[in-house]
């Protein structure tokens, strides 16, 4: 055991959480309808890597069809003093007429959500959705791939869309920028409004303590890794495996 720690006693109970939101960024999607109109959509099932970000959707929401439709979309941040305009677009959807559960939750179809949420459009530059003027942060982006989850559920297959998104262009209000950088932010001074389980939380104000992965230059994440070698995933019989590299013997693993 560990020294000290003999009276320690942490106990964890096994428990099945209908939903599992520990903690992610509230995003507000712009799109676009067929009409050209514009669609905003509060959500937090969202994280990035690189110049990617990907977002969960459910696939009978009007925001997967417009995304899906044009290809395009707007991810718009906003800061934790933006609660009153997110939570005026909860339980509002852009499709009608609204589908059963979320009539059941309490929704209701809203054509112009930047009027009902006292909201500013402003354009884009390389997409057609509209961005959120009051957000602190845009990402114009397009969508490289949709990929519908939960097929190892046949009552729940297809119900849930995983999407990749490229980001094409990012803006931020001035005073998020990192002094003495073109490109950073500064992260004491950006508050996101985080929703963890169905509840708006902030940040706080300061770091926690000083981290080593902060110590790496920023701008050595724009060159990517070298590429694994003899990277494959296997088709015959649904066997999903990778090729370790050779140093490591070559062997299949599964994955």
């Amino acid at each position: 055991g560990i020294p000290g720690l003999a009276s320690f006693n942490i106990m964890h109970h096994q428990i099945s959480p209908a939903i599992l939101y520990w903690g992610t960024p509230v995003v507000l999607i712009t799109s676009e309808n067929e009409d050209d109109t514009s669609n905003i959509a509060p959500m937090s099932s969202a994280w990035w890597l690189g110049d990617r970000s990907m977002i969960g959707l459910g696939s009978s929401a009007q925001t997967t069809k417009n995304i899906i439709r044009t290809q395009q979309c707007v991810l718009n941040l906003p800061s934790e003093d933006m609660t009153a305009h997110v939570n005026s677009l909860a339980r509002t959807t852009g499709a009608n007429p609204v589908n059963a559960w979320k009539e059941s939750a309490g929704y209701r179809f809203v054509k112009d959500k930047f009027a009902h949420a006292k909201l500013t459009p402003q354009p884009s530059d390389l997409v057609s959705p509209s961005r959120i003027q009051e957000c602190p942060v845009h990402m114009e982006a397009e969508l490289i791939e949709a990929t519908g989850l939960m097929k190892d559920s046949p009552s729940e297959k297809g119900t849930i869309f995983a999407m990749e998104l490229k980001i094409l262009r990012v803006h931020v209000e001035d005073e998020l920028r990192l002094g003495g950088y073109a490109n950073r932010i500064d992260s004491e001074k950006w508050q996101p409004l985080i929703m963890c389980f169905s509840e708006f939380y902030g940040m706080g104000k300061t770091k926690l303590v000083p981290s080593r992965l902060s110590e790496i230059d920023e701008e050595a994440y724009r060159s990517r890794p070298p590429k694994a070698p003899a990277t494959q995933i296997a088709t015959d019989n649904e066997e999903k495996y990778v090729l370790i590299s050779e140093k490591h013997g070559g062997s299949r693993e599964l994955v």
